[in-house]
């Protein structure tokens, strides 16, 4: 044991040695250390703040016994090593070139003698507007500095900011000395100064992506540069956005606070008190649009669409789309009043010249269309209202009973929704208007199941089994024996063509005849005979 642990030991030290990880006692700190100090424009327009000193620990040799080598070796895994050190600092100065190439290239062309400040290396431009009277040096966060020769007139003109620092300057033969450190962006600052030199800001922006020019827009806002504000503005208003700008745009628009300066902007993306009154009717249009379309393809990609969106705006809680219940049942009754007229034509003694086919599809297409709309009701909590409605339909479902089930399916697919939707508790109504739900409607979805199973890709079978099982449960238990005894012969005689509820059912036996839940129920009205649920 001894011996593996100095072999160990050894292994460590070898390593410590090469540098590829830290002594224990060895703490280094980096010679470039970042300034902690802040301002309203995010460090601006203040001076920096001076660096911490390095400092170097008393270095101790290490000791690595048997009960400490593990936790030693885990504690110097979390201090950097010689390489990570080393690529750190590679990284550094190459983004330090890349930053200089790249300052370089936007001072070239500038009207003003510029120095570009970094481990020594200076970049000289031309001189091109005058003599500079102002020194102007911006400095970024870590250090890098940039000198440049500009113009007291051009700040002055067109900069508030710079306007009312240099009024006290005013007058002053020699040159002044501004620093404005701490920038975030030291290249967005820069490319601001020589923006403020340009004849045709517009056409200077003109390719740049939005990124850049929200930068250019805060620097600006930051200066008071007024009219590269508005040629950002502009700029932000015209051009495209992608779904990730578009809420850069946003944020960076609500903290410049720019106020009626953004509106044109923000116009885009948001909308009047006027237009957001007329959200209702836009929504009635688009529903409608979508219920009388010609071509099937196109409806069933709007359907598909407009269902996402509501989806989506119901999960915001932000959202502001309130969609009335009045128009959506407005639509809702729409849609009977095309059933009962289509089931009439289908069910008429005379034979007209009307094409079988035709009529068969207008009928799905109308129940289809109910389908739609009773599930948007249902994802926005509207259903109730809809279960009474639809069980109100006698007429409807006479006409339902004269037609032959090829034709007809589909509209039972209205009550198979209306069953899961209660059978799972996303619909509450009374009772009373359950039992008339069912009575109304229960025989026609019997009739039509095996058709509804067969035909229908939308169908779920189990979960139309188990919302329509649940449903029956939730009514007395006199009302419970009548269906499922009528259930019971149904099934017994259809067998797959027949909605299976057996597991509803042993819960309502259980209820009846095995469960006693207090002396006060009798049950002795329940007696086992075959019998039709009440109308």
């Amino acid at each position: 044991m001894a011996a593996e642990d100095g072999l160990r030991s050894r292994e460590v030290s070898a390593m410590i040695k090469q540098g590829f990880i830290p002594s224990q006692a060895l703490l280094f700190s980096p010679s470039r250390a970042t300034a902690n100090a802040s301002s309203p424009a995010r460090g601006a327009l203040h001076s920096p703040s001076s660096s911490p000193s390095k400092t170097l620990s008393s270095p101790s040799p290490p000791h690595f016994s048997s009960s400490s080598f593990e936790s030693a070796a885990q504690h110097v895994l979390t201090r950097p090593t010689l390489f990570e050190m080393m690529s750190q600092e590679q990284h550094h100065l190459e983004s330090s070139n890349a930053l200089k190439s790249r300052l370089s290239k936007i001072l070239s062309n500038a009207p003003f003698v510029n120095n570009i400040v970094a481990n020594n290396v200076d970049c000289n431009g031309d001189l091109g507007f005058g003599s500079g009277d102002v020194r102007l040096t911006v400095v970024s966060r870590d250090g890098f500095r940039v000198s440049m020769d500009v113009h007291r007139r051009v700040l002055s003109d067109k900069s508030r900011y710079f306007a009312e620092k240099l009024k006290r300057d005013r007058g002053v033969s020699h040159s002044v000395d501004i620093e404005i450190s701490e920038c975030d962006d030291l290249e967005v600052y820069v490319e601001t100064v020589v923006l403020m030199y340009s004849e045709d800001l517009k056409k200077r922006l003109i390719g740049e992506g939005v990124d850049k020019v929200l930068g250019l827009l805060k620097v600006s806002s930051a200066i008071m540069f007024d009219v590269g504000i508005t040629v950002c503005l502009e700029y932000l208003e015209a051009v495209p956005w992608s779904n990730d700008e578009e809420e850069k745009v946003i944020s960076h628009l609500r903290q410049l606070q720019l106020h009626d300066s953004a509106a044109e902007v923000l116009n885009r993306v948001s909308a009047e008190p006027s237009t957001s009154s007329r959200t209702d009717d836009i929504f009635l249009r688009l529903l409608s649009g979508v219920l009388q379309a010609k071509d099937d393809k196109a409806r069933r990609e709007m359907k598909s669409l407009i269902s996402r969106l509501l989806r989506e705006e119901a999960s915001d809680c932000s959202s502001s789309l309130d969609v009335s219940r009045g128009s959506l049942y407005h639509l809702c009754h729409r849609c009977v009043s095309s059933l009962i007229l289509c089931l009439s034509e289908a069910a008429g003694p005379d034979e007209k010249e009307r094409d079988r086919g035709t009529l068969m599809a207008e009928i799905a297409r109308e129940a289809d269309n109910m389908h739609w709309i009773v599930e948007i009701l249902i994802d926005k909590n509207m259903g109730d209202e809809f279960v009474k409605l639809w069980a109100d339909q006698k007429e409807l479902a006479i006409l339902h009973s004269k037609i032959p089930t090829v034709y007809r399916h589909e509209i039972s697919q209205i009550t198979a929704q209306l069953c899961i939707a209660m059978g799972r508790g996303l619909i509450l109504v009374p009772k009373d208007t359950r039992l008339s739900l069912l009575s109304t409607w229960l025989e026609a979805l019997y009739e039509d199941f095996g058709w509804m199973r067969r035909a229908s890709r939308s169908m779920d079978k189990k979960l139309l089994e188990d919302g329509l099982g649940q449903t029956i449960l939730t009514l007395p238990l006199p009302q419970q024996q009548a269906i499922f005894l009528n259930w019971f012969d149904r099934y017994l005689n259809k067998g797959d063509d027949c909605p299976d509820i057996q597991k509803a059912f042993e819960i309502w036996w259980r209820r009846a005849f095995i469960r006693q839940h207090g002396p006060e129920l009798n049950n002795s009205h329940l007696q086992i005979t075959v019998c039709g649920y009440p109308n």
